[in-house]
């Protein structure tokens, strides 16, 4: 009875069981359905009232309560699909009322001339077949103007206009007035007692306006930029010895009535530090702290530099890793003596924690190739994980100019010991294409159109194709260059050339040049490098006929009888077989219609030459800028040699050296020496081609290749030869730069003046040709070349005008000569130095864009830098004029 009592129990008890679940189970539907039933939509006409109705949830007991109905009043006016949503209550029903917002039929921009249409429509939210928002138009709006002041446009005015179509449409237009761009009137300095404003305008990269702003955009503000330069004021004050500099804050402005903005850097000095002394300690068992002392940049004694500090640092680690201890630290620290204004020095080697590099992951490359970036680390994946080596490879990713931006940070590995090394990178535009002209007293004027790529297919190549023409030069350059060869950190460079060096006034003949040049490039070590070549091009000479027609020997039957004037005075008794007696030319013979020197002619005689040479330079740089050097050292030895095959040959050596000192008042003096010798090799006779010509280039207030040996055999007839260049050379220079305190800075124009000293000398060319007879003798002692070949000093004073212009580095010098060779020509001013004048296009399109040329041109120079001088050689210094047939030059 009781099992059958208890069955029931337990029947009853399941049934109540399998009931309630079915309530459960049943409650949720019905309260949807109930909840869909009493929610009334009214206004729509493209949202379907089931998709209202959808936002609304019913609470735990199946109703729709107060904060229901709230939340889904929030969530539909989220959408941004209805311009106004009301809910209201009609007995049991909830009523939703809405009024939707217009479709867009078009997003239309007006205005605009400095940003495309594309580039603001791809920042606004507003988009065609969107939902209308004034919320999001509002915000587009400011975007927009947003946009306009990155690029320094704060006068910008943004209107939105609504235009209303028919079936719930609109069209969005936003009409803008760009405005000018605005500037940065003037950079101030407060604090600062070191250095001057001047002084400190030249560190950072913001500019204040001038007349020629519209060339550039460094004055324009920019806040990004402003902030940037507070850590180049606060790098520069650091180098400097002041080790407590601070850069407080950078003020900012806006001056209605200037219409631009006022920057103004607080700045606290502190003192000038010295090093006082340099200390190596380890912590590192089987380590010896003095093996690192020889890899400090830091001496006792000089100005405390955290920059060679910083230098110091990352070669020590480096040598640290190479000596096995690949966890070693490195860790600087300074002990300052505020009364004696010193800082000790002490470099700790300590051991760092175990870590390893899991993976090197690279992000942002669209086109440059992974192993282009890959590359510059000097470590790899599963290598020992060393801060100083990644830093050296996030500098040298920056120097390459191919990115924007360049960050690497680390993550977390898999395990503890691990860390990923996460390269972030912002491609940007990286090839040049430029169309210079320009014009130097040397060449005239003369244009160039060139195209170049420093990182072409993404690989890190550098290409470049020029073309040339000129008034007296004319030419075409291609030029290659591999900046890793066989994966080694050795640059692969060839040049292949064609110049073509016209006749002018200031020279009787032209040359033409046709070569290539390979060349190979490495780094000794940061100031030092290494460059080998090997030249081969050939040399034609090209002279009118009226210039080539003196034939002393009547039995050479290829050339017409016309003896010089030196053969009829002291052979042929005065008797001029070519002009008759009642002529104004009778004695002149082959000198009646102009003559080039013996050498000139004799090498035309000769045809086209060969010359293969092998050479190299060998470059110490200290300075601290290239471009615009104010302390350092450059000096420049090289050395060539013709024979290799060809059929020239000789030695020649050069050194050249520079060295720049900042003195007071931001003048800087600068010492320039230099000399060179070319050697005769074997049997083969040196050209005239191959001597050393010069002119300004030694000392100023001389023509090109107005100094030196010169050919006088037509001095008795008031005109000056060609030159014939030397074998031997020296020059000095001593030369004072200073700014034009009463300018702005921004324009870049300094002055200088300058007093050069030097001299070139011995000839060692061809002085007698038998095929026309041209040749002293005890019947004819002046038949051959007559020259001048003194050993005098020549010397000048002067002044000039160095203008760092937009369009290149120009020079202006005005020099007076104070002593000089017999037969030099003078030229008193010279413009040039920076000839070239380049106005450029940019981004011509996504992927190749046109930016400046990559540094790695300027690694390996060109062909014509390092064939020497391929010039041909000046007859005039000054223009030429025909008197009495006779060429002559004009003072």
């Amino acid at each position: 009875m009781k099992v059958w009592q208890n069955g029931v129990i337990a029947v009853v008890i399941c049934g109540i069981t399998v009931a309630a679940s079915i309530v459960v189970v049943g409650s949720p539907t019905d309260a949807v359905a109930q909840v869909s039933q009493g929610i009334v939509v009214e206004g729509n006409r493209r949202v379907e009232a089931e998709t209202v109705r959808s936002y609304f949830r019913s609470g735990p007991d199946g109703r729709l309560d107060q904060a229901a109905i709230d939340d889904g009043l929030k969530a539909l006016i989220g959408t941004r699909l209805f311009q106004d949503v009301k809910i209201r209550r009609a007995g049991a029903q909830v009523v939703v009322s809405v009024v939707e917002n217009a479709v867009i039929g078009r997003v239309a921009f007006e205005g605009n001339r400095k940003i495309k249409d594309e580039q603001l429509s791809a920042e606004v939210q507003s988009k065609p077949r969107g939902a209308f928002s004034r919320a999001i138009v509002q915000s587009d709006t400011l975007r927009i103007a947003e946009i306009y002041r990155r690029s320094g446009r704060y006068d910008v005015h943004v209107t939105p206009e609504i235009v209303e179509q028919p079936n719930n449409r609109v069209d969005l237009v936003f009409t803008i007035a760009e405005g000018a761009k605005t500037g940065v009137k003037s950079i101030d300095f407060i604090g600062n007692v070191g250095y001057s404003a001047a002084r400190l305008r030249d560190v950072i990269k913001t500019h204040e306006g001038n007349l020629l702003s519209f060339l550039g955009n460094n004055d324009v503000y920019d806040p990004d930029r402003i902030e940037a330069d507070r850590d180049l004021i606060r790098r520069f004050y650091l180098k400097n010895g002041f080790a407590d500099a601070q850069v407080v804050a950078a003020l900012t402005e806006y001056d209605p009535g200037r219409k631009g903005f006022l920057v103004t850097f607080k700045i606290e000095e502190g003192q000038q530090y010295r090093v006082g002394s340099v200390d190596f300690r380890s912590t590192v068992p089987g380590f010896d702290p003095a093996a690192l002392r020889s890899y400090s940049r830091v001496n006792a004694g000089s100005l405390y530099n955290v920059e060679l500090v910083e230098k110091s640092v990352e070669d020590m680690q480096i040598e640290a890793s190479r000596r096995g201890f690949a966890f070693a630290v490195v860790r600087p620290t300074g002990d300052r003596n505020f009364e004696a204004q010193t800082v000790s020095v002490v470099f700790s080697i300590d051991e760092g924690p175990r870590t390893y590099i899991e993976r090197i992951n690279v992000r942002g490359n669209t086109r440059t190739r992974d192993y282009v970036i890959r590359r510059e680390f000097d470590l790899s994946e599963g290598d020992a994980y060393n801060r100083a080596l990644v830093d050296r490879a996030e500098r040298r990713l920056k120097n390459l100019d191919f990115f924007k931006s360049v960050k690497i940070t680390t993550e977390p590995g898999s395990s503890s010991d691990r860390v990923i090394l996460i390269v972030d990178l912002e491609e940007k535009s990286t090839g040049d294409f430029s169309i210079s002209g320009g014009y130097s007293t040397s060449d005239g004027a003369l244009a160039e159109v060139s195209i170049s790529e420093r990182n072409l297919f993404g690989r890190g190549l550098y290409g470049k194709a020029s073309v040339t023409y000129g008034q007296y030069s004319r030419g075409v350059t291609l030029s290659f260059v591999e900046p890793y060869l066989l994966e080694q950190r050795i640059a692969l460079g060839l040049d292949l050339s064609y110049r073509q060096q016209k006749a002018n006034s200031y020279t009787s003949y032209g040359v033409t040049t046709l070569g290539l040049s390979p060349r190979v490039g490495l780094a000794l070590r940061e100031d030092t490098s290494l460059q080998l070549r090997y030249s081969l091009y050939q040399q034609r000479i090209e002279l009118s006929s009226a210039y080539n027609n003196c034939n002393n020997n009547a039995s050479n039957a290829s050339l017409a009888y016309n003896p010089t004037p030196a053969y009829i005075k002291n052979v042929l008794g005065g008797v001029d077989p070519v002009y008759s007696s009642d002529s104004s030319y009778y004695g002149y013979g082959c000198y009646g219609d102009g003559e080039s020197s013996l050498p000139v002619r004799k090498e035309l005689s000769d045809g086209a030459s060969w010359t293969s040479a092998v050479g190299y330079t060998l470059t110490y740089n200290t300075l601290d800028n290239n471009k615009n050097p104010t302390d350092g050292l450059l000096i420049d030895w090289r050395q060539d040699f013709a024979g290799v095959g060809g059929n020239v040959s000789y030695l020649k050596t050069a050194v050249d050296g520079k060295y720049y000192a900042p003195l007071v008042a931001e003048i800087v003096g600068l010492l320039h020496l230099q000399g060179g010798v070319l050697n005769k090799v074997g049997d083969k006779d040196l050209r005239m081609l191959d001597h050393f010509q010069m002119g300004p280039n030694l000392v100023r207030g001389f023509a090109s290749n107005g100094i030196g040996p010169r050919d006088i055999s037509y001095a008795s007839f008031g005109a000056t030869g060609d030159a014939l260049g030397g074998t031997k050379y020296w020059g000095a220079s001593a030369e004072l730069q200073m700014p034009f305190w009463f300018l702005p800075k921004e324009v870049g124009l300094k002055g200088a003046v300058y007093a050069d000293a030097g001299s070139l000398w011995d000839y060692q060319g061809p002085t007698s040709w038998s095929a026309t007879g041209e040749v002293n003798s005890a019947a004819c002692p002046t038949c051959g070349l007559q020259y001048d070949d003194s050993k005098v000093i020549r010397s000048s004073v002067g002044v000039g005008l160095i203008w760092q212009s937009p369009f290149g580095p120009l020079r202006f010098d005005y020099a007076i000569p104070l002593t000089k060779g017999k037969y030099d020509t003078v030229q008193q001013f010279r413009f040039g130095e920076g000839r070239r004048s380049k106005l450029q296009h940019r981004r011509v399109r996504p992927g190749f864009g046109w930016a400046n040329v990559s540094v790695l041109a300027k690694a390996l120079r060109d062909v014509s830098r390092e064939v020497w001088t391929l010039e041909s050689t000046k007859a005039c210094g000054n223009l030429r004029r025909k008197s009495r047939g006779v060429t002559t030059c004009v003072d």
